[in-house]
């Protein structure tokens, strides 16, 4: 660990003379998987206890929920702009603290216009914490060398469900959904408060200056055609992936696999996210950045693909699985630096949190769309040939968004 330090500490943003915090990086992992296993990964595990508690409808709980992922996704936007000109110890620290208010409000929630409540402030919560303030965070203190950085946050992001998952069905078993999540809150407070208070404070640097042809405005970029084309290709690829996972279970249930195999498909995907992570530094050394945007989301629409035309064997499944997942790991890096790719660093934050507004978005209205999708197209088969082609669809918009020497605007 104190080679890593040594190694990430080591090289200032352009000038040699500024040493990195040494604080953020474990303090960012520590809350990454916190704020996400608690905020985010705990809801569908007590949701079934939520409505068998209530009579309230499943459908009903997971618009709330789905509400809080639309509002993180345009949230995020105002959250990308302050952190650009404040830097994320506020912000983060603000968003812990609503975060854990939510959680409170939701437990105490004596009917659903509270319940509702608790998860739209939930979603201010999400876009104040979640990955796209750590991103701003680590791109502006470790560029040029951010790559690195992200991926260790994003691995550290990927064990929230393996960690609080498992938890939060402890805790259900000895208490109930509302005593859960209070008991949550207390650990989400506990952790990420004072993690981001702390850990946060170092002196926020001035964006690194950009080449002459990088400079310009936000709003030149954002009116461009290649940053309209790769906010589309996002969205379309975001929509595509988080209806394939919540979908993949009732897919593997209806060619006659049982709920535990079904499940342990959908989990080793998620491991194969992890692993697909580590290997998005070696893929961005050796290679363009449009051809890596577009090669990425087609082999996320082929694998949907052979979801869709391929029943087993078992261990086949798996691999796709495993496979899929590791796309998966990729894109989300993928998107971390989709603008220091192509516009540099200096408005990080606010342009990431415009260009991943429809992706959230998408992906907050997937779970809903597939399953109407699926009623509709007559089985979960024939939705799957719908989001391969979709996910092709993206790729192909993928294939407009570089941006021209001379032209490029940050």
């Amino acid at each position: 660990m104190t080679d890593l330090n040594t190694r990430l500490d080591g090289a200032a943003t352009g000038t040699g003379d500024r040493s990195r915090p040494r604080a953020v990086l474990p303090a960012l992992c520590a809350t990454q998987i916190t704020s996400w296993g608690i905020v985010y990964y705990a809801f569908p595990v007590l949701n079934p206890q939520i409505t068998a508690d209530t009579d309230w409808s499943a459908s009903v709980t997971m618009a709330a929920f789905s509400l809080a992922l639309v509002i993180s996704g345009l949230a995020g936007i105002r959250v990308g702009r302050t952190i650009d000109r404040r830097g994320p110890r506020t912000v983060m620290t603000a968003g812990s603290a609503v975060g854990t208010l939510s959680l409170v409000i939701v437990a105490l929630a004596p009917n659903l216009q509270v319940f509702f409540g608790g998860w739209i402030l939930a979603g201010f919560a999400m876009a104040a914490t979640f990955y796209h303030p750590a991103f701003a965070a680590v791109t502006r203190w470790w560029a040029p060398d951010h790559v690195r950085s992200l991926t260790i946050v994003t691995l550290a992001g990927g064990l929230a469900s393996t960690v609080f998952a498992p938890l939060t069905a402890t805790l259900a078993d000895h208490l109930t959904w509302r005593t859960t999540y209070l008991v949550l809150a207390a650990i989400l407070a506990v952790v990420t408060i004072p993690a981001h208070a702390l850990a946060l404070k170092a002196p926020w640097p001035p964006a690194p200056e950009t080449p002459a042809d990088m400079e310009g405005t936000p709003g030149t970029v954002v009116r461009s055609r290649p940053f309209l084309m790769l906010a589309v290709a996002f969205a379309f690829s975001a929509f595509a992936m988080y209806a394939v996972v919540v979908t993949l279970v009732p897919l593997l249930e209806g060619r006659g696999y049982t709920t535990s195999q079904a499940a342990w498909a959908l989990g080793l995907g998620g491991a194969g996210q992890t692993l697909g992570r580590t290997l998005y530094a070696p893929l961005a050394r050796n290679t363009g950045t449009t051809a890596r945007t577009v090669a990425l989301i087609a082999l996320g629409g082929l694998t949907t693909a052979v979801f869709a035309l391929t029943s087993g064997p078992y261990g086949l499944v798996i691999a796709l699985s495993v496979m899929a997942g590791m796309v998966r790991g990729n894109l989300t890096l993928l998107q971390a630096t989709a603008i220091t790719d192509r516009w540099g660093t200096q408005h990080y934050g606010r342009l990431s949190g415009l260009l991943s507004a429809p992706a959230m978005t998408a992906s907050a209205l997937a779970p809903f769309a597939a399953v109407l999708l699926a009623t509709a197209m007559g089985g979960y088969p024939r939705l799957f040939g719908l989001l391969a082609a979709l996910a092709l669809l993206a790729a192909l918009i993928a294939t407009g968004t570089a941006v021209r020497a001379g032209r490029r605007r940050a």
